[in-house]
Parts: structure tokens; sequence; C-alpha cells
């Protein structure tokens, strides 16, 4: 069984098809990639997949069990996280809190315990810090834990994202552009990063990215979109070389 498995999903925006008839099937533990040029559907896809917007027709399915229509909410916690191209922190929280919000969707006590300050609230409150701290220390983020998010350089703001996203505990993880505004250094670091967090947390990652190298050094396979439709997809080395996609994607 496919850990995502996509089916014909199509989405039309006033007669505009901006995602046509696509399919998609996504191993358990793979990365895998969704490229494109500017426009071909490629965050519209994520948006219908995370509950932003709901598929004209077409079906999602997340480790067997339909998932199509569902609210963005119901999507997360059945396990699907994402993180976005321009980087959405709470930027005037601090990193520890930004996690805690990841882990809010676990928490069992009740609004009224929360505002009493029952027993019960201190203890999962003390359970979610620690928690979130270990998760920060993953990143090596837990010595900024009190910052402000908006204070962590932009490679670290990042990393704080993707922890953020895992803390919803996910058994697959989006990615939109995760290199988008990062210096060759940090692309490299990144590299890492994604390798690490689905070896050590045992994840599924998709991806959307320009980076070239950064997909040909991690997507083990990739699809290409292009005007909502699929151009190519298979094994990353092949498609990249792909007559139609250099053309396409690539300018030449």
């Amino acid at each position: 069984m496919s850990m995502l498995e996509v089916n014909n999903l199509t989405i039309v925006f006033g007669g505009l098809h901006a995602v046509d008839d696509f399919s998609l099937k996504i191993e358990k533990g793979q990365l895998y990639g969704l490229i494109g040029p500017n426009g071909a559907g490629k965050t519209t896809v994520f948006n219908m997949l995370t509950g932003v917007y709901k598929p004209t027709s077409g079906h999602i399915l997340l480790d067997g069990e339909e998932i199509t229509g569902k609210s963005t909410i119901e999507i997360n916690r059945k396990g699907i996280a994402r993180t976005f191209q321009n980087i959405r922190l709470f930027n005037n929280m601090s990193v520890l809190d930004n996690v805690k919000i990841g882990l809010n969707n676990q928490k069992k006590y009740s609004v009224a315990e929360g505002i009493l300050r029952l027993p019960r609230y201190f203890k999962e409150e003390r359970e979610m810090d620690e928690k979130a701290i270990s998760l920060l220390s993953v990143f090596d983020l837990d010595k900024e834990k009190d910052l402000l998010a908006s204070n962590l350089p932009y490679g670290k703001q990042r990393k704080l994202e993707i922890a953020r996203a895992l803390a919803t505990n996910p058994k697959l993880l989006l990615l939109d552009e995760p290199a988008a505004g990062m210096n060759p250094n940090e692309t490299a670091e990144l590299m890492k990063t994604i390798r690490f967090v689905r070896d050590q947390f045992d994840m599924t990652v998709l991806l959307i990215e320009h980076d070239m190298k950064l997909v040909g050094g991690i997507c083990e396979e990739v699809t290409v979109l292009n005007f909502g439709k699929e151009l190519a997809h298979g094994e990353t080395s092949k498609v990249l070389n792909h007559p139609e996609v250099v053309k396409a994607y690539l300018g030449e």
C-alpha cells in the first residue's frame, strides 16, 4: 500500500484547470520531488493535499484512507504536515513556543482544565516542554529555545519550521521550496537535514523545489508538472534529462 496515492486530481478556478487529471503514488520512506515551472500547479497540489483547497474531482488517499475534501486540521491529524515557500513562523513567539504549537493537536486536557490551571494542565504542559526541547535538540536549536523566532538566522528559521511540522507527528512531510532564499552552504546543510529527517523519523517526504542540485541530490523519484498536467515522472536522473523536461523546465 502506498503512503500517498493521488488519483485523477483536478481543480478548476473560473474555468481554468489549474491542475488537471493529476495522479501520483509515493511509497513509505521515499524522498519524492514535485517540480515544474512557475505556475505549473505544484503549490496548488500541496494545497489540495492539505485541505486548503477542495478538489473539483479526484481522490487523495493517505496510507489507504480517503482524505479528499477533509479540513486542514483533520488532514494534519491524519498525518500530513507541511512547510511553506515563504517561512510562516509565529515571529512574536519563542522558538520553544513555535514547536509547542505543533504539539497542540496531541494535548488531552480540556479548555476548562486549562483555564482553571488544574493539575492535568501543568502535567501535560511540562510534557510538551520536554518533547519540544527534545525535538529542538535534534536540529541543534535547543540553545535558542527562548529567543523570538524572528531573531533566528534564515537557515535556522527553516529548520524551526520543519521542527514545528514534525511536532504534529506526521506520516508525510510536504516541503514547499525549502531551499528558497538559501546560499549554497545553507542548501547543502538543508540536504543533510532532509535526509536526516527521513531516516531519523522514518518519514516520507514530498518536496517542491527549483534547486535542481538539491532535487538531483536527494530525490529518488520526481514528477514534473507543466500547465497543471504531468509532463514526466520516474527516476530522478532520467527525468531531469528528459528532452521535454529540459525544454519546459530548464528553458533550453
